[in-house]
């Protein structure tokens, strides 16, 4: 290991890929590096600790989701004294591309993954299909998916529309389907919103034994951007790292969706659509005694007057 902690405090935000990438090779060079996998990859990796977080990620998302636009796990290297691999994409790939396979038998031919006492895989959406799918180039990983894709293979997902331009994209060689691919794993978590359909029918297919399946209602399409801003993800990380992630655990942790308006604004939507009034009322009444909130205020007052009328 390194003699000195990965610590950067810098943003990168406002640069050009190109800006990016250099910055990112110059940060790693101490502690680890940086590498192009083909022509729409990169991997990056910081030594630091004994568990190894692989994360899977977009250089999009990245844009996004980090106020720094740094990698996710580097939250977690500089937070818990995490090592990190980050598998990057130009845009949404799915990772499949025959050098990131050549990339992760380097690595189990080198032994890699044997130096850390615990490896966990995170992604979300295409991203986690790739976690979960490379998650068996280390045998007794741990496994966190976020809204995961099984395979885009026609034959199996016929029903996703989503995703058309990839349906000439192999899901059937190599790391091909993600479900398979954890059956080394110790223990996987899918993370998913049942009412988000496509979503629900993937996480069926994840249905085996050591695959435990999380469900957030209500929580939408965007299920990672929610749990950062709930500052939930980080904790989901660590519990899941550390064999840890109960649903007991998870549901506590859920409890935060009764201050987060984007949930409580679905669930509103949700109960209304489904003609479910007393409901509808007893909510409007618990958000407007918490928090400022004109729309629930508004319908409960629609709801009080009809009531008189």
């Amino acid at each position: 290991m390194p003699d000195a902690a990965f610590d950067f405090e810098y943003s990168l935000r406002n640069l050009s890929k190109r800006e990016w990438l250099a910055e990112v090779a110059n940060i790693v060079d101490e502690h680890g590096y940086l590498t192009p996998l083909g022509k729409r990859h990169t991997a990056a990796f910081v030594e630091d600790g004994p568990t190894l977080l692989v994360s899977f990620e977009t250089h999009q998302g990245i844009q996004t989701l980090s106020p720094e636009a740094q990698p996710l796990g580097w939250d977690m290297v500089k937070s818990h004294g995490w090592s990190h691999l980050a598998i990057i994409s130009d845009g949404d790939t799915w990772f499949r591309d025959k050098a990131i396979y050549a990339f992760f038998d380097r690595l189990v031919d080198d032994g890699f993954f044997d130096e850390f006492e615990t490896v966990l895989f995170y992604g979300a959406g295409p991203c986690g299909y790739a976690a979960a799918a490379y998650s068996v180039a280390a045998p007794g990983a741990r496994v966190l998916v976020v809204q995961p894709q099984a395979t885009l293979d026609p034959r199996v997902t016929a029903w996703d529309k989503r995703f058309f331009e990839m349906r000439r994209t192999n899901f059937t060689d190599r790391y091909g389907y993600a479900p398979d691919m954890l059956d080394a794993a110790e223990q996987a978590h899918v993370i998913y919103d049942p009412y988000q359909t496509e979503d629900a029918m993937h996480a069926a297919l994840f249905t085996r034994p050591g695959v435990a399946k999380l469900r957030l209602a209500h929580m939408g399409g965007a299920i990672q951007t929610d749990l950062l801003t709930m500052e939930l993800l980080h904790p989901l990380m660590a519990a899941a790292a550390a064999g840890n992630l109960t649903p007991e655990y998870f549901a506590n942790l859920a409890r935060a969706r009764r201050d987060h308006m984007p949930y409580l604004r679905r669930l509103l939507a949700r109960l209304d659509q489904l003609e479910r009034r007393s409901l509808v009322t007893a909510l409007c009444r618990n958000v407007v005694s918490r928090k400022r909130a004109p729309r629930f205020a508004k319908r409960l007052q629609q709801l009080t007057s009809e009531s008189t009328d």
